[in-house]
């Protein structure tokens, strides 16, 4: 069974009100992943995916490839266990 993990990521720049959070909701369940894309009042985005870490690796890569909705100017992530309690990938 392959490695699995957390990424939470927080993503800046122009990343609100242009399809951001439904962009990468489809990116992670094409990979496969579970968690949430959430916009925050500082104008970032924050991004908590659980799968294999080679799934998460992935879309953390899509997050900073330039091919995203909007302008991401910069991305900032943090990897810790997974929980097992999310189901499905949300926009909030």
């Amino acid at each position: 069974m392959e490695e699995q993990t957390r990424l939470t990521a927080w993503v800046r720049g122009h990343v609100q009100g242009v399809g951001f959070r439904w962009w990468v909701r489809s990116r992670a369940l094409e990979l496969g992943l579970t968690g949430s894309a959430s916009n925050l009042r500082d104008g970032r985005v924050e991004v908590v995916a659980e799968g294999t870490r080679e799934a998460c690796d992935d879309l953390l890569a899509l997050l900073r490839g330039g091919r995203t909705p909007g302008m991401v100017s910069g991305v900032v992530e943090r990897w810790t266990d997974p929980r097992g309690d999310l189901r499905g990938f949300v926009e909030r």
